[in-house]
């Protein structure tokens, strides 16, 4: 009986599924939103006491100085953090960083006091302050850079898209929180000390972050970090060109502009602020601050959680893009008229833009940026967003400071008279030209990006990766229009449709249909075929006319098919034309085809004769499309006669015409045929698509073909993979169920089978059924396995026999061996061949456990790290088991890599002591114990069990030989039949006869000498 679920359990369980988060990765999503909460609470406390200090001593007009300095500082502290992981393990560096950034803000509140103290002509407090900002701005690339590669290693790349999002809103509730929180502290502690709380804080998420390494530490490397010796080249030696290039610079300019209009638009508010605030004085300003910072991080809240993602959806990648710096042009727009009529102050205007550019910037800039990376090749990918990020960006604010430097000195020039009010005033009209150019230009750039993205991501559609919100469809289908009407290779034009159908395939008649006249004969075939997935009424009069041209019979006879099967009302008598002899068959089937469907008796008596004559016509073609037209008719009336006649026709195009049928009219009486086809390489193909279509209502059938251990391997992977591309709630069940029991070579095909279903299907079915957990059990399993292995090597290896191990035996053992036979038989071969054999069980079991971790981490990784693993130099292992300390995070890393070293047995052993309790044994002993685990060998290892034991003379347990004697592989029943040639004659005699009819030819030739050989009857 289960026990009910309580009222708390059920709300938990709805808040997890409101969050998309599973239940074993609360606690780690958590604690990274609150150790990113805190950082930056500190830091935008920092920040604003900072910005209100700067102002109030020494004015904006120094800002464009520290924009050039940040530029570099950026760039700096990221090798430095580089630099810091070659020489600490991660789950070290990531807590030293934040060490290292709190340190700091403590010597900054002694150096805000020291503004006597001159340098070089410079105040100590001016060269703090200047400090502070520079520090600030370097803190915040920490702390995302920190927060990001932590949450990496915490989580997988499955687990961080429903987590990241979580953590990273951190940020935006940090500025909440500061923001309305700063005018209160500032009563409290003064605004020269806020340096120390903030100092507090980041130390504070420090210790969470080091609760967090210690408590998932199998989450991070124990060693230092690992980069190939070509890989600084790697992106330099790499050559863009051609629709690549010509995309990516567009791209980089999207991000550069980006950032350059925040940082104009940012140094204009500041300056107005301070001009507003002379009365003010510090406190003012990071007041004003404060309440400002709190409503924005408000809006940019409400904005991530209900708003990004919908806009991107509804309105496609290229809108959502173009939304700042359209709004930015308006506001400006009205900005500069404001200001040139006195309507309102230039300073309100910056107030709204800075609201504007801080909350689209952070929100929707930051969901887009990440699509727009999309359309590039992979192995190119990963490089340039980082080079954006870490090289362009910075040096974007860099030369912004110094294009506003030129500004402030182009405007004295102009206006060298002008009173300090007037100037400002002058100064942040220009500014607002300046920003509103910028935001054209940028929208230039968005134009740009557009007419190559969408192009880009036709020419790689093949990679499979893409969904409706990665792209912006009506673009999407002006360059399919564009590509299908151009002269080009058909090749591309037929992955141009392919790829539209798998984006929006309900809607793709919209766009092929206006183009059906003028594509080839093999593209209106496929676009026809895509539109009846999909039949809208709406293209009926459009189709019919296109049936009125000269076409080819197969596209003539899917536009019939269009045509009758749409339709609410069809006249079916204008189908009677198509019935004639002269008619093409596969027009005249697909006639016959539709008028059994849907039309009355008469129409449907003379549909069956045609049919009829074409399914006993002498000629190959005329049966095979008289077969098809069965496929699609409802009502097959008196031809289910003929089905049995053509399942034996001669033509194996008529009999895999026939298999197709049965499954498209659910024929269940001859679902036999089905499964037996299965099992003939000529018609397995056939069977197996067959089998897919009925969907459901096969997974019986598969599951007993599948699971029937008498069946030839082939034929139950074939079972198996028509299970993974049914591909249904209930076939996933069905795999993941047999996934959790099976082992050996069905583990395998499964985990095979389930990695290869598409947009990781299977992957997340897995996860979704069986969590993290289970499959960290099934690789659990696997090394648990591999330690029994490694226990038979070390104890079979003793190579001095046992003799007197039938002074011991259970009542349930054969009949000991004369013990008056001291001679042992050549033991060696047999012994190296179940070394062998053993050996190829850890191999395979190795190879299951990187599928499994394909379920938990990318494949590209797992795959790399097989791959060197599994070589025979040493360098190339060592780079292997590096990826693995770095990706993999399960509780028993540490006995995983063990395995994968080049360790010998008993030390790889010894490190699987928590899974496996090693006891040395004796040979004999040993193997007994191998054969108590004989559902996990493989059928030769089973064999060469029964032939070392037939060689060394050791005696096994009854049970062992009754139940390997019944084991499908005939070599198997061999191994035990002519070890109970030696061990026990009695029972061999009275097991022979029962015998003399083995499905195995070798078995039972074996069966029979012995019968002669022993004198049985």
């Amino acid at each position: 009986m289960e026990k009910p679920v309580s009222g708390s359990a059920m709300l938990g369980q709805g808040v997890l599924r409101g969050l998309n988060l599973r239940q074993e990765e609360v606690e780690r999503t958590l604690l990274m939103f609150l150790v990113y909460t805190l950082a930056s609470v500190g830091l935008i406390w920092l920040e604003l006491s900072t910005v209100g200090l700067f102002l109030d001593e020494y004015g904006a007009d120094k800002l464009p100085w520290i924009y050039i300095a940040s530029a570099g500082m950026g760039s700096g502290l990221g090798f430095v953090y580089s630099s810091l992981q070659k020489v600490f393990p991660l789950r070290q560096a990531i807590v030293i960083i934040f060490v290292i950034m709190a340190i700091p803000l403590f010597l900054f509140r002694w150096g805000l006091g020291l503004s006597d103290i001159k340098i070089l002509g410079l105040s100590l407090q001016f060269i703090t302050l200047f400090l502070m900002w520079l520090w600030v701005e370097a803190s915040y690339v920490l702390n995302d850079l920190n927060n990001a590669i932590t949450a990496n290693q915490l989580f997988n790349i499955r687990e961080i898209k429903r987590t990241y999002p979580i953590i990273s809103s951190g940020f935006l509730v940090a500025g909440v929180i500061s923001g309305f929180s700063l005018p209160l502290l500032l009563k409290v502690v003064g605004l020269n000390n806020v340096t120390l709380v903030s100092g507090v804080m980041v130390l504070l998420a420090a210790v969470i972050l080091f609760y967090l390494s210690q408590r998932y530490g199998q989450s991070f490397p124990d060693s230092t970090r690992w980069t190939p010796e070509d890989e600084e080249q790697e992106f330099s030696t790499r050559n863009l060109k051609g629709p690549v290039l010509g995309y990516v610079i567009p791209l980089v300019s999207f991000f550069v502009l980006a950032e350059a209009l925040y940082v104009l638009v940012d140094f204009q508010f500041f300056s107005q602020l301070e001009f507003q605030s002379d009365t003010a004085g510090a406190s003012g300003i990071v007041s004003f601050l404060g309440i400002f910072e709190g409503i924005l991080s408000v809006a940019q809240v409400l904005t991530q959680w209900f708003g990004s993602s919908r806009l991107v959806e509804r309105t496609g990648v290229f809108v959502t893009a173009i939304v700042l710096p359209v709004g930015v042009i308006i506001l400006g727009t009205i900005s500069l008229i404001g200001g040139i009529t006195g309507i309102f102050s230039v300073f309100l205007g910056f107030v709204i833009l800075r609201f504007l550019d801080e909350l689209f910037h952070y929100t929707l800039i930051e969901t887009t940026g990440a699509v727009l990376f999309q359309p590039l090749p992979d192995h190119v990918r990963s490089d340039i967003q980082s080079m954006v990020n870490g090289v362009f960006e910075p040096m974007s604010t860099g030369v912004t400071g110094v294009l506003i430097l030129i500004t402030l000195w182009i405007s004295r020039l102009i206006f060298p008279e002008s009173t300090q009010t007037q100037l400002q005033s002058e100064q942040g009209l220009m500014f607002v030209g300046l920003i509103i150019l910028m935001a054209v230009v940028w929208l230039l750039v968005v134009w740009l990006i557009r007419a190559q993205y969408v192009s880009l991501l036709v020419r790689s559609a093949e990679r499979g990766r893409l969904s409706v919100s990665d792209i912006d469809m009506p673009q999407l289908k002006r360059n399919v229009v564009e590509t299908l009407k151009k002269p080009g290779e058909e090749a591309d034009k037929r992955s141009c449709i392919e790829l539209l159908s798998q984006l929006d395939a309900k809607n793709v008649g919209e766009t092929l249909v206006p183009l059906l006249g003028s594509l080839s004969p093999g593209l209106q075939r496929q676009s026809l075929e895509i539109m009846l997935n999909h039949p809208n009424p709406a293209y009926l009069e459009e189709i019919r006319a296109f049936t009125q041209g000269t076409l080819a019979p197969e596209v003539l006879a899917l536009a019939l098919r269009y045509l009758w099967l749409t339709e609410t009302s069809p006249d079916m008598e204008q189908l009677r034309p198509y019935l004639q002899p002269q008619v093409d068959p596969v027009v005249r089937g697909t006639a016959g085809a539709l008028i059994l469907r849907r039309g009355d008796r008469e129409q449907k008596a003379a549909a069956t004769n045609t049919i009829r004559r074409m399914i006993t016509n002498g000629q190959e073609r005329e049966r095979v499309m008289g077969v098809r037209a069965l496929g699609e008719a409802d009502y097959l009336q008196g031809l289910r006669l003929y089905l049995n006649d053509l399942l034996q026709d001669e033509s194996l195009r008529v009999r895999c015409a026939l298999l197709d049928v049965i499954a498209s009219t659910h024929l269940e009486e001859y679902y036999p045929s089905l499964m037996k086809a299965l099992c003939y390489r000529s018609t397995r193909d056939t069977a197996l698509q067959a089998l897919v279509r009925l969907g459901n209502e096969a997974i019986p059938l598969l599951i007993q073909q599948a699971s029937d251990i008498y069946k030839p391997d082939l034929v139950r992977l074939q079972a198996w993979t028509a299970l993974g591309e049914i591909g249904t709630t209930e076939a996933l069940d069905t795999l993941i169920g047999e996934l959790m029991i099976s082992w050996g070579t069905t583990r395998r095909n499964i985990l095979r089978i389930l990695l290869k279903i598409p947009q990781d299907t299977g992957i997340e079915g897995v996860l979704d059924r069986v969590g993290r957990t289970g499959v960290e059990i099934l690789i659990e399993q696997e090394l648990m396995f591999i330690g029994q292995i490694y226990a038979a090597l070390l104890d079979l290896s003793l190579e001095t026999p046992i003799l007197s191990d039938s002074e011991d035996e259970d009542s349930d053992t054969f009949d000991p061996f004369d013990p008056f036979d001291p001679v042992v038989p050549d033991i060696h071969a047999p012994q190296q061949l179940l070394k062998r054999a053993l050996e190829g069980l850890e191999i395979d079991a190795v190879d299951r456990c990187f599928l499994l971790m394909k379920f938990l981490y990318p494949h590209s990784s797992v795959q790399a790290a097989s791959f060197n693993v599994q070589s025979n130099s040493s360098s190339n292992v060592a780079r292997g088991l590096e990826i693995i300390d770095n990706i993999v995070d399960i509780a028993h890393k540490r006995a995983l890599i063990s395995i994968l070293d080049q360790h010998s047995k008993l030390e790889k052993l010894q490190n699987l002591s928590d899974l496996v309790s090693y006891q040395p044994m004796k040979p004999s002993d040993r193997l007994r114990r191998l054969l108590e685990l004989r559902h996990f060998l493989s059928d030769w290892a089973l064999a060469c069990c029964f032939h070392v034991a037939k060689s060394s003379r050791w005696s096994l347990t009854a049970e062992q030989a009754l139940m390997c004697l019944r084991h499908p592989t005939g070599f198997v029943r061999e191994a035990v039949l002519a070890y109970l040639k030696i061990a026990s004659e009695r029972a061999l005699i009275e097991l022979l006869p029962m015998l003399q009819n083995d499905p195995d030819h070798l078995v039972a030739n074996q069966v029979e000498e012995l019968m002669i050989q022993l004198g049985v009857k």
